[in-house]
Protein backbone atom coordinates (compact mmCIF):
# COMPACT_ATOMS: atom_id res chain seq x y z
CA UNK A 1 0.00 0.00 0.00
CA UNK A 2 1.43 3.40 -1.11
CA UNK A 3 1.68 6.20 1.64
CA UNK A 4 1.75 9.36 1.01
CA UNK A 5 5.24 11.21 -0.38
CA UNK A 6 7.90 12.83 2.22
CA UNK A 7 6.93 16.24 3.42
CA UNK A 8 8.52 18.89 1.63
CA UNK A 9 8.98 22.68 1.75
CA UNK A 10 8.14 25.16 -1.15
CA UNK A 11 10.42 26.65 -3.62
CA UNK A 12 8.68 29.78 -3.82
CA UNK A 13 5.42 31.04 -2.45
CA UNK A 14 3.37 34.61 -3.68
CA UNK A 15 0.97 36.83 -2.95
CA UNK A 16 -1.72 37.73 -5.83
CA UNK A 17 -4.37 40.36 -5.62
CA UNK A 18 -7.06 39.09 -7.53
CA UNK A 19 -9.47 42.30 -7.06
CA UNK A 20 -10.16 45.15 -4.88
CA UNK A 21 -10.92 42.87 -1.77
CA UNK A 22 -8.63 39.46 -1.86
CA UNK A 23 -4.97 38.64 -1.91
CA UNK A 24 -4.35 34.82 -2.46
CA UNK A 25 -1.48 32.50 -0.98
CA UNK A 26 0.33 30.44 -3.17
CA UNK A 27 3.02 28.45 -3.13
CA UNK A 28 4.82 26.11 -5.63
CA UNK A 29 7.35 23.11 -5.07
CA UNK A 30 7.85 20.01 -6.53
CA UNK A 31 10.12 20.09 -9.85
CA UNK A 32 10.21 23.35 -11.47
CA UNK A 33 10.27 22.11 -15.09
CA UNK A 34 7.64 19.04 -13.88
CA UNK A 35 4.02 18.11 -14.88
CA UNK A 36 2.23 21.28 -13.25
CA UNK A 37 -0.36 20.29 -10.80
CA UNK A 38 -2.73 22.17 -8.87
CA UNK A 39 -4.20 21.40 -5.41
CA UNK A 40 -7.42 22.53 -5.07
CA UNK A 41 -8.76 22.34 -1.07
CA UNK A 42 -11.62 20.91 0.19
CA UNK A 43 -13.84 22.84 2.35
CA UNK A 44 -15.32 25.20 1.41
CA UNK A 45 -13.28 27.39 4.22
CA UNK A 46 -10.61 24.92 4.59
CA UNK A 47 -7.46 26.11 3.14
CA UNK A 48 -4.64 23.44 2.16
CA UNK A 49 -2.63 21.33 4.96
CA UNK A 50 0.90 20.24 5.70
CA UNK A 51 0.64 17.48 3.97
CA UNK A 52 -1.41 18.38 0.71
CA UNK A 53 1.76 18.72 -1.30
CA UNK A 54 2.77 14.99 -0.20
CA UNK A 55 0.34 13.27 -3.12
CA UNK A 56 2.48 13.80 -5.92
CA UNK A 57 6.00 12.76 -6.52
CA UNK A 58 7.97 15.71 -6.31
CA UNK A 59 11.01 14.41 -9.05
CA UNK A 60 7.92 14.32 -11.78
CA UNK A 61 5.41 17.11 -10.67
CA UNK A 62 5.59 21.23 -10.51
CA UNK A 63 3.30 21.10 -7.26
CA UNK A 64 1.10 24.71 -7.47
CA UNK A 65 -1.62 25.20 -3.60
CA UNK A 66 -3.51 27.93 -3.10
CA UNK A 67 -5.61 28.75 -0.60
CA UNK A 68 -9.36 29.96 -1.73
CA UNK A 69 -10.84 33.30 -1.19
CA UNK A 70 -11.57 33.93 2.76
CA UNK A 71 -9.62 30.30 3.84
CA UNK A 72 -6.25 29.21 5.14
CA UNK A 73 -3.40 32.06 4.42
CA UNK A 74 -5.29 34.53 1.81
CA UNK A 75 -6.65 37.45 2.89
CA UNK A 76 -8.78 38.84 4.50
CA UNK A 77 -9.91 35.67 6.40
CA UNK A 78 -13.94 34.88 6.50
CA UNK A 79 -14.22 37.64 3.88
CA UNK A 80 -17.58 36.74 2.25
CA UNK A 81 -17.52 39.61 -0.64
CA UNK A 82 -16.60 38.89 -4.34
CA UNK A 83 -16.60 35.12 -2.94
CA UNK A 84 -18.34 33.01 -5.65
CA UNK A 85 -17.62 29.53 -7.59
CA UNK A 86 -17.25 31.77 -9.90
CA UNK A 87 -14.81 33.87 -8.70
CA UNK A 88 -12.93 31.18 -7.84
CA UNK A 89 -12.88 29.72 -11.11
CA UNK A 90 -11.44 32.96 -12.56
CA UNK A 91 -8.56 32.77 -9.94
CA UNK A 92 -7.68 29.90 -10.81
CA UNK A 93 -7.22 30.78 -14.34
CA UNK A 94 -5.32 33.94 -13.06
CA UNK A 95 -2.59 31.84 -11.30
CA UNK A 96 -2.21 29.76 -13.85
CA UNK A 97 -1.48 33.04 -16.43
CA UNK A 98 0.67 34.59 -13.41
CA UNK A 99 2.66 31.84 -12.97
CA UNK A 100 2.93 30.75 -17.38
CA UNK A 101 1.42 27.62 -17.44
CA UNK A 102 0.12 26.11 -20.27
CA UNK A 103 -1.71 23.56 -19.29
CA UNK A 104 -2.20 21.92 -15.72
CA UNK A 105 -3.44 19.10 -14.01
CA UNK A 106 -6.39 19.16 -11.65
CA UNK A 107 -6.48 17.39 -7.90
CA UNK A 108 -8.72 17.92 -5.89
CA UNK A 109 -11.41 16.04 -3.52
CA UNK A 110 -14.89 16.67 -1.98
CA UNK A 111 -15.68 20.63 -2.72
CA UNK A 112 -11.91 20.78 -4.47
CA UNK A 113 -13.76 18.35 -6.56
CA UNK A 114 -16.14 20.48 -7.36
CA UNK A 115 -14.22 23.49 -7.89
CA UNK A 116 -12.24 21.16 -10.11
CA UNK A 117 -14.88 20.08 -12.08
CA UNK A 118 -16.82 23.49 -12.72
CA UNK A 119 -12.90 24.87 -14.36
CA UNK A 120 -12.38 22.07 -16.36
CA UNK A 121 -15.31 22.99 -18.10
CA UNK A 122 -15.22 26.59 -18.11
CA UNK A 123 -11.45 26.36 -19.13
CA UNK A 124 -11.28 22.81 -20.96
CA UNK A 125 -8.09 23.80 -23.17
CA UNK A 126 -6.05 24.81 -19.72
CA UNK A 127 -6.44 20.90 -18.24
CA UNK A 128 -4.26 18.24 -18.83
CA UNK A 129 -6.09 15.56 -16.71
CA UNK A 130 -8.03 15.68 -13.39
CA UNK A 131 -7.58 13.48 -10.40
CA UNK A 132 -10.59 13.86 -8.13
CA UNK A 133 -11.86 11.92 -4.67
CA UNK A 134 -15.35 12.37 -3.15
CA UNK A 135 -16.69 13.51 -5.93
CA UNK A 136 -19.82 16.21 -4.63
CA UNK A 137 -21.73 17.99 -7.29
CA UNK A 138 -23.25 20.70 -5.16
CA UNK A 139 -26.85 19.95 -6.29
CA UNK A 140 -29.52 20.37 -3.77
CA UNK A 141 -29.96 17.02 -3.11
CA UNK A 142 -26.05 16.47 -2.18
CA UNK A 143 -26.32 19.14 0.03
CA UNK A 144 -28.96 18.16 1.89
CA UNK A 145 -28.56 14.65 2.17
CA UNK A 146 -25.61 15.85 4.77
CA UNK A 147 -26.56 19.26 6.12
CA UNK A 148 -30.44 18.14 6.81
CA UNK A 149 -31.16 14.56 6.48
CA UNK A 150 -29.91 11.84 5.05
CA UNK A 151 -26.14 11.17 7.11
CA UNK A 152 -27.83 11.98 10.19
CA UNK A 153 -29.64 8.43 9.52
CA UNK A 154 -25.94 7.08 10.02
CA UNK A 155 -24.47 8.76 12.59
CA UNK A 156 -27.40 10.06 14.93
CA UNK A 157 -25.15 10.12 17.78
CA UNK A 158 -22.79 12.86 15.93
CA UNK A 159 -26.13 14.83 14.30
CA UNK A 160 -27.17 15.20 18.04
CA UNK A 161 -24.40 16.92 18.64
CA UNK A 162 -24.51 19.14 15.19
CA UNK A 163 -28.31 20.25 15.45
CA UNK A 164 -27.77 21.37 18.90
CA UNK A 165 -26.48 24.90 18.90
CA UNK A 166 -29.46 25.61 16.93
CA UNK A 167 -33.48 25.73 18.53
CA UNK A 168 -35.96 23.19 18.15
CA UNK A 169 -38.11 25.58 15.81
CA UNK A 170 -35.54 26.75 13.43
CA UNK A 171 -34.47 23.00 12.89
CA UNK A 172 -36.62 23.50 9.30
CA UNK A 173 -33.38 24.83 7.68
CA UNK A 174 -29.70 23.72 9.33
CA UNK A 175 -27.96 25.67 7.07
CA UNK A 176 -30.06 29.00 7.16
CA UNK A 177 -29.52 28.71 11.16
CA UNK A 178 -25.81 28.06 11.18
CA UNK A 179 -25.60 31.36 8.70
CA UNK A 180 -27.58 33.07 11.06
CA UNK A 181 -25.38 31.89 13.70
CA UNK A 182 -21.97 32.10 12.63
CA UNK A 183 -22.73 35.78 11.22
CA UNK A 184 -24.54 36.63 14.27
CA UNK A 185 -22.97 39.09 17.42
CA UNK A 186 -22.76 36.88 19.87
CA UNK A 187 -18.72 35.36 20.03
CA UNK A 188 -19.66 32.40 22.44
CA UNK A 189 -22.69 31.04 19.94
CA UNK A 190 -20.49 31.87 16.83
CA UNK A 191 -17.50 29.83 18.19
CA UNK A 192 -19.81 26.84 19.75
CA UNK A 193 -21.89 26.58 16.38
CA UNK A 194 -17.93 26.94 14.28
CA UNK A 195 -17.23 23.63 16.01
CA UNK A 196 -19.91 21.79 16.23
CA UNK A 197 -20.01 22.31 12.48
CA UNK A 198 -16.56 20.96 11.53
CA UNK A 199 -17.21 18.13 14.46
CA UNK A 200 -19.71 16.84 12.35
CA UNK A 201 -18.07 16.84 9.29
CA UNK A 202 -14.90 15.19 11.06
CA UNK A 203 -16.78 12.35 12.71
CA UNK A 204 -18.39 10.94 9.35
CA UNK A 205 -15.11 11.74 7.13
CA UNK A 206 -13.32 8.34 7.87
CA UNK A 207 -14.67 4.86 8.36
CA UNK A 208 -12.37 4.36 11.50
CA UNK A 209 -12.66 6.93 14.27
CA UNK A 210 -9.57 9.46 13.58
CA UNK A 211 -9.10 11.94 16.71
CA UNK A 212 -6.28 13.74 15.12
CA UNK A 213 -8.77 14.86 12.11
CA UNK A 214 -11.28 15.56 14.33
CA UNK A 215 -9.03 17.74 16.44
CA UNK A 216 -7.53 19.49 13.78
CA UNK A 217 -10.58 20.28 12.17
CA UNK A 218 -12.29 21.61 15.42
CA UNK A 219 -9.90 23.92 15.78
CA UNK A 220 -11.43 27.32 16.35
CA UNK A 221 -9.61 29.35 13.75
CA UNK A 222 -10.33 27.01 11.02
CA UNK A 223 -13.24 26.03 11.86
CA UNK A 224 -14.66 29.60 12.30
CA UNK A 225 -13.75 30.02 8.31
CA UNK A 226 -15.00 26.66 7.24
CA UNK A 227 -18.43 27.02 9.09
CA UNK A 228 -18.78 31.37 7.69
CA UNK A 229 -17.47 30.20 3.94
CA UNK A 230 -19.42 26.89 4.03
CA UNK A 231 -22.75 27.84 4.83
CA UNK A 232 -22.31 30.85 2.57
CA UNK A 233 -21.76 28.42 -0.19
CA UNK A 234 -24.11 25.10 0.47
CA UNK A 235 -26.97 27.83 1.17
CA UNK A 236 -26.35 29.35 -2.70
CA UNK A 237 -26.41 25.94 -4.06
CA UNK A 238 -22.28 26.44 -4.72
CA UNK A 239 -23.18 28.93 -6.99
CA UNK A 240 -24.26 26.58 -9.34
CA UNK A 241 -26.98 25.98 -11.62
CA UNK A 242 -28.82 22.47 -10.58
CA UNK A 243 -27.04 20.03 -11.88
CA UNK A 244 -24.57 22.04 -14.40
CA UNK A 245 -21.56 19.78 -13.69
CA UNK A 246 -23.32 17.00 -15.23
CA UNK A 247 -25.39 18.99 -17.72
CA UNK A 248 -22.38 20.07 -19.03
CA UNK A 249 -19.65 16.95 -18.51
CA UNK A 250 -20.03 17.02 -22.51
CA UNK A 251 -16.95 19.78 -21.81
CA UNK A 252 -14.74 17.23 -20.33
CA UNK A 253 -14.49 15.11 -23.67
CA UNK A 254 -10.97 14.03 -24.53
CA UNK A 255 -9.60 15.06 -20.99
CA UNK A 256 -8.56 11.61 -18.71
CA UNK A 257 -9.46 11.53 -15.79
CA UNK A 258 -9.54 9.68 -12.80
CA UNK A 259 -11.79 9.50 -9.87
CA UNK A 260 -11.38 8.08 -6.31
CA UNK A 261 -14.42 7.08 -3.93
CA UNK A 262 -15.00 5.32 -1.03
CA UNK A 263 -17.73 2.96 -1.54
CA UNK A 264 -19.12 4.13 2.48
CA UNK A 265 -18.36 7.44 1.95
CA UNK A 266 -21.16 9.13 3.44
CA UNK A 267 -20.46 13.06 3.16
CA UNK A 268 -20.48 12.44 -0.77
CA UNK A 269 -22.57 9.06 -1.18
CA UNK A 270 -20.95 6.93 -4.39
CA UNK A 271 -23.77 7.71 -6.69
CA UNK A 272 -22.11 11.43 -7.39
CA UNK A 273 -19.24 9.63 -8.69
CA UNK A 274 -20.77 6.86 -10.50
CA UNK A 275 -23.22 9.20 -12.18
CA UNK A 276 -20.25 11.85 -13.08
CA UNK A 277 -18.32 9.18 -14.66
CA UNK A 278 -21.41 7.87 -16.92
CA UNK A 279 -21.42 11.53 -18.07
CA UNK A 280 -17.34 11.68 -18.43
CA UNK A 281 -16.58 8.68 -20.44
CA UNK A 282 -13.22 9.68 -20.78
CA UNK A 283 -12.84 9.25 -16.79
CA UNK A 284 -11.97 5.98 -14.80
CA UNK A 285 -13.74 4.69 -11.68
CA UNK A 286 -12.11 3.43 -8.40
CA UNK A 287 -14.24 2.58 -5.74
CA UNK A 288 -12.00 1.38 -2.58
CA UNK A 289 -14.12 -0.83 -0.88
CA UNK A 290 -12.83 -0.32 3.07
CA UNK A 291 -13.03 3.87 2.91
CA UNK A 292 -15.16 6.50 3.75
CA UNK A 293 -14.41 10.21 2.54
CA UNK A 294 -11.24 11.60 4.02
CA UNK A 295 -7.45 11.31 2.06
CA UNK A 296 -6.21 10.23 5.28
CA UNK A 297 -7.63 7.14 5.27
CA UNK A 298 -4.68 4.72 4.40
CA UNK A 299 -6.86 3.03 1.72
CA UNK A 300 -8.00 6.20 -0.21
CA UNK A 301 -4.32 7.37 -0.11
CA UNK A 302 -3.15 4.69 -1.55
CA UNK A 303 -5.99 4.84 -4.32
CA UNK A 304 -4.51 8.52 -4.80
CA UNK A 305 -0.75 8.35 -4.99
CA UNK A 306 -1.72 5.44 -7.69
CA UNK A 307 -3.50 7.65 -9.35
CA UNK A 308 -0.59 10.33 -9.34
CA UNK A 309 1.64 8.24 -10.94
CA UNK A 310 -0.66 6.84 -13.94
CA UNK A 311 -1.22 10.62 -14.56
CA UNK A 312 2.65 11.20 -14.33
CA UNK A 313 3.04 8.01 -16.53
CA UNK A 314 0.66 9.38 -18.95
CA UNK A 315 2.06 13.09 -19.72
CA UNK A 316 6.04 12.59 -18.50
CA UNK A 317 7.43 12.19 -21.76
CA UNK A 318 5.78 15.97 -22.83
CA UNK A 319 7.72 17.52 -19.72
CA UNK A 320 11.31 15.21 -19.95
CA UNK A 321 10.63 14.29 -16.49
Amino acid sequence: MFPLYPEIKPFARYRLKVDDVHELYVDESGNKEGIPVLFIHAGPGSGCEFDSRCFFNPEKYRIVLFDQRGAGRSTPNCELRNNRTQDLVSDMEKIRKSLSIDKWVLFGGGWGSTLSLVYAETHPNSVLGLVLRGIFLGRRKDIDWFYQEGASRFYPDHWADYIEPVPASNRDSLLAAYHRIINGENELARMGAAKSWSAWEAHCSNLHPNQRLIRHLSDSHRSLARCRIGTHYLLNDCFLEQNQIINQAGNLRDIPGILVHGRFDTICPLDNAHELHVAWPDSQLFIVREAGHSATEPALTDALIRATRDMAIRFEADFGV
